[in-house]
């Protein structure tokens, strides 16, 4: 069989939830038994959004192979089983970049390059590329319709549906149908004008997403879906929901994988969707609660740590668990000091991040968690600042630092490898993917994995200097994980602590609903455990 293409846009505004569209739509599908892959198309002209501010475009997501990758990557593994590389997500600055250089060699035979068709034809091969071997291909483009940056991957996909017909390639529009308050009613204007925006350029949304807070009427369907040139029958309410893991089964009783089906003529089993429902059900009736703080420097935008969030839920969904996340800006610990910042929580967990900024106050909520017996997880920048607290303050190396920080520092206990020092470009040129580990069986991560070999994925510069493996280990820090041949250090614990564990790799790249990760099922477990003894 072909291989069939969705292609999902978007419009009116941003953050509407494509790629919880694309990634629902995906597990669908692969309920139903197909092998189903998800691409993102993103517009903006950086080759990767490795080097991008996360509060400008939220957390850089990680492959296996090492692609640092758009967020809603990371969508699509948590709701699909497919794993996503290099081959999910292109950007307009990998597409001009892969032009550009096919035109320094010759390969275009002295012709001019044009935006069509060599940038459209750029799209489109890496589309049918990134879809072999699978029978259902579902495509992103990233940005609303309207913007400018986004045209090449319209009219690459105009062309695209023309060229493998319409039983083979479909459009959906995702959309938004406001209701004000002030009316008393639902409006479908922005709809209208966002499906007017698609059909001027040439694109007649197939099925219609309409992301609003309550199921549309049947007169409201019917006004969309006379406004639109959509069949009735197409336009789908696309509810808010209180989790996103509820998506797949608001779309199957709307119809929508139906549709699908119908729409591309494939044949396909019954849908299977008891995981979905048993987790639906773990999500609303939970029998405990426990609150984590997270202290960081990108708290003001959930996105910035899209990734963690997700994988704390998955803990507590383990643990038959509601997790209430309290972001803690740890600049503000640094001004103000720790006041009632951790009252309420079970555990503290420090995340990843780059730059010196809100250092110190990371530093003193690790102390803190250390002192006061609390359940503490640090991942990747968090690991590396719980030694140099325990550097500072179980070793008296004071001043220690990592050499990120401080370049002058007397104990750089954090520090770039040698082949690292002479490394001038940003974008990725760190120590990226998935890579193996060794686990000590007397450790928290043992008790966890439950197996001596992991594997998991990095994105860091900087390691744990292993000249100051004997100061601190005499001290009390416990190594319990490190590479094969044992010189890159991936995993430190205190043992005489209830549980405090920090990890060189981001194991939230790799947990599911389905199949939470065991570092986070374990930091709530024991955070839910210290939160009953308060």
């Amino acid at each position: 069989m072909r291989t069939k293409f969705i292609f999902v846009t978007g419009g009116v505004l941003s953050s509407l939830g494509k790629g919880i569209a694309g990634a629902s739509i995906g597990a669908l599908l692969e309920c139903r038994g197909l092998k189903v892959t998800n691409q993102k198309l993103d517009p903006y002209i950086n080759v990767d959004p490795g080097t991008m501010n996360p509060f400008q475009h939220g957390e850089v997501y990680v492959t296996d192979d090492g692609t640092e990758a758009d967020l809603d990557l990371g969508h699509y593994e948590r709701f699909v089983n497919t794993p996503m590389g290099k081959g999910n997500n292109l950007t307009t600055g990998q597409v001009y970049f892969s032009v550009i250089s096919k035109e320094r060699r010759g390969e275009y035979l002295g012709g001019t390059v044009q935006v069509i068709p060599h940038i459209t034809n750029e799209i489109k091969d890496y589309i049918k590329g990134a879809a072999k071997g699978f029978d259902v291909a579902i495509v992103e483009i990233g940005g609303t319709v309207g913007d400018i940056e986004s045209l090449p991957f319209l009219e690459a996909i105009r062309q695209f549906r023309n060229e493998v017909g319409r039983e083979n390639a479909i459009f959906i529009h995702l959309t938004w149908v406001p209701y004000l308050k002030a009316a008393g009613e639902v409006k479908t204007k922005p709809t209208q004008h966002s499906v007017r925006a698609l059909r001027e350029i040439g694109i007649q949304p197939d099925i219609l997403l309409c992301r609003t807070e309550e199921f549309l009427s049947k007169e409201i369907r019917e006004k969309i879906s006379l406004f639109c040139n959509v069949g009735v029958e197409a336009v789908f309410t696309a509810k808010d929901v209180g989790s996103i893991y509820e998506v797949p089964l608001i779309y199957h009783r709307e119809g929508v994988d139906q549709k699908l089906v119908d729409l591309l003529n494939i044949w396909t089993g019954q849908s299977h969707l008891d995981d979905w429902e048993k987790l639906s059900e773990k999500i609303k009736n939970p029998s405990n609660e426990v609150s984590i703080a997270i202290v960081g420097k990108y708290v003001d935008w959930a996105d910035s740590y899209k990734s963690r969030n997700e994988a704390l839920i998955h803990g507590g969904i383990a643990n038959d668990c509601k997790v209430h996340l309290d972001f803690v800006d740890s600049e503000q610990i640094e001004r103000e000091g720790i006041t009632d910042q951790f009252k309420n929580a079970g555990g503290i967990l420090v995340p990843g991040g780059f730059g010196k900024r809100g250092i110190k106050g990371m530093i003193q909520a690790i102390t803190y968690a250390r002192e006061n017996k609390v359940p503490f997880f640090g991942i990747c920048l968090g690991m590396q600042m719980a030694v140099v607290e325990c550097a500072r303050n179980l070793c008296n190396l004071e001043g220690a630092n990592s050499a990120e920080f401080d370049g002058e520092t007397a104990y750089p206990v954090i520090d770039l490898l040698p082949e690292q020092k002479d490394v001038i470009d940003m974008g990725g040129t760190m120590r990226l993917g998935a890579y193996d580990c060794l686990l000590e069986t007397d450790s928290f991560a043992f008790e966890g994995y439950k197996t001596k070999k992991i594997s998991e994925r990095h994105r860091h510069r900087y390691e744990f200097n292993n000249e100051y493996k004997d100061i601190l280990t005499d001290k009390g820090l416990r190594i319990s994980g490190t590479s094969p041949d044992g010189h890159l250090v991936e995993i430190v614990e205190l043992g005489d602590h209830p549980w405090f564990l920090g990890c060189q790799f981001h194991p939230e790249f790799k947990s599911k609903p389905i199949k939470p990760h065991t570092l986070f099922h374990r930091f709530i477990e024991a955070s839910l455990k210290y939160a009953k003894t308060k």
